[in-house]
């Protein structure tokens, strides 16, 4: 028991020198508050991402736009049609009027949870248990996005971190 309670200690410390900004993903895609809804969904399309943050011009996050809130926004949550109500959603309406959403802003998440880059990977791995959230933006200096960190970052670094630890005493044996 001592010996796991020490394993346990020692893990403690190493995530806690572990920092958002070691882990995080800094070349980062991003849309703004206009972004035509088929821009948007091009990008996540063709980068393979699921969450595009979005910034306004002066890279303060404002809100986030994943593949989930474009499906919600679409309401297909029924399979018939899906293919023409997909291509209607993210098309124009080419009027001056119309209550379908064209641009990021009017289907993006805007209660974003946000971290700082000197965060540790031990108080992450808390917020993304308690949050739920799949994408967390990094916020630097004055408040601008620098990255963003999913659980695979947070993955990695904790495999990262295990492949360190000392040998446990099962391997010992």
């Amino acid at each position: 028991a001592l010996v796991e309670q020490t394993q346990v200690l020692a893990l403690d410390r190493r995530l806690a020198e572990v920092r958002c900004a070691d882990i995080m993903s800094r070349n980062l895609t991003t849309v703004e508050f206009g972004t035509p809804l088929s821009e948007a969904w091009t990008l996540l399309d063709r980068r393979q991402i699921k969450a595009l943050p979005v910034v306004d011009k002066g890279g303060h996050v404002v809100g986030i736009v994943t593949k989930a809130d474009f499906l919600k926004a679409a309401g297909l949550d029924a399979y018939e049609g899906l293919a023409g109500r997909w291509r209607n959603f993210i098309q124009p309406a080419g009027s001056t009027r119309s209550d379908k959403p064209e641009v990021v802003g009017q289907i993006m998440t805007r209660k974003v949870r946000v971290t700082r880059e000197q965060r540790t990977l031990s108080d992450l791995v808390l917020l993304f248990e308690s949050t739920g959230h799949r994408h967390i933006p990094v916020v630097g200096e004055g408040d601008k996005l620098v990255g963003l960190v999913t659980p695979a970052d947070v993955l990695r670094a904790l495999k990262a971190v295990d492949a360190t630890a000392p040998p446990s005493e099962r391997d010992l044996e």
